[in-house]
């Protein structure tokens, strides 16, 4: 049967796309494309229209592999031999798809990233706003209307504060997989000791280290600043996005081209996180970096500092 060998996991806008990519290049392993089909949360059945009502949510529910035939038809074309893998960062967070993987995949290995939980909740967020699918401007006021947002059937990718807490979801999944066979990378050693890492995680998945060197720059798309017109843009993108769900997707990513060009025109600088939205959001976190800290026997309290690392971009350029 044609499923993966391993697994890339993680959360949106932790690194999961590079990593994929640089992975990838290697002749021994064979990445599935798409790369983060999101099989594991679908149960054998088409994703439930009922936590898919945020913004988009329902368009891009189209796109999930949920059919156990499609799902192995992206690994056809893995060389003999070749470790097959896909990365779908939301298996780290749903704890039923934990399960399935344990059971389905007995053997499987597990790659999870994990960045500091606030700069990636507002790179998601950032991800978003520039989209134009997310409606709140403000980023502090997005994350506390989460809890609103999930009990009316937003999708996970709006969860900027849950999909972070690396620590209760890394213990549940170390009670359906032997923890030998996951291994945990942090973000920055990602960005900052590129071969190093991926020597690693070569070592670690039984291919030969040192034929991948860098992590290619992935998954950056540009900003789109507040504006009278880049409101109505945002509205137009909104509206086609809902009546994407009614249309093949290609259709409505076509469609949707000139607008996301017009929203992202210019060259404005990305945002950049707060230290004040920091400061108020940390302690949402503290229970599980401390939570974290103790089950990966590393300090990871530097994310409840007042200041972030920043991007990918930023960090490598």
């Amino acid at each position: 049967m044609g499923l993966p060998d391993f697994l890339i996991v993680g959360a949106p806008k932790a690194g999961s796309t590079a990593l994929h990519a640089a992975l990838a290049q290697h002749p021994a392993l064979y990445g599935a494309s798409p790369k983060e089909p999101k099989y594991f949360l679908c149960d054998g059945r088409p994703p439930d229209p009922a936590g898919q009502r945020g913004p988009g949510d329902a368009h891009s529910a189209q796109e999930w592999v949920w059919n156990l035939g499609a799902y192995e038809r992206l690994f056809d074309r893995a060389p003999a031999g070749a470790l097959r893998f896909e990365s779908t960062p939301f298996y780290l967070w749903d704890r039923a798809a934990q399960t399935r993987i344990a059971a389905a995949l007995p053997d499987v290995k597990v790659i999870a990233i994990v960045r500091d939980p606030l700069d990636r909740a507002f790179s998601n967020w950032s991800h978003l706003w520039a989209d134009g699918l997310e409606p709140e401007g403000d980023f502090r006021t997005a994350c506390l209307l989460e809890p609103d947002r999930v009990a009316a059937g937003w999708a996970p990718f709006w969860r900027y504060l849950e999909l972070g807490r690396y620590g209760e979801q890394l213990q549940h999944l170390y009670s359906v997989l032997d923890p030998e066979r996951v291994r945990v990378v942090r973000y920055r050693r990602l960005v900052d000791q590129q071969q190093q890492t991926l020597d690693d995680l070569c070592t670690f998945l039984g291919v030969e280290p040192g034929v991948v060197t860098t992590v290619p720059r992935a998954n950056a798309g540009r900003w789109a600043p507040d504006s009278l017109v880049n409101t109505q843009l945002r509205r137009a993108v909104r509206l086609g996005a809902a009546a994407g769900a009614y249309a093949p997707p290609q259709v409505w990513r076509q469609a949707s081209r000139p607008l996301l060009a017009a929203l992202q025109r210019g060259s404005a600088p990305r945002a950049v996180l707060d230290p004040e939205d920091r400061i108020a959001l940390r302690e949402a976190f503290a229970a599980d970096v401390a939570l974290l800290s103790d089950l990966l026997h590393e300090d990871y309290t530097d994310w409840l500092s007042a200041t972030g690392r920043g991007t990918f971009t930023a960090r490598s350029s």
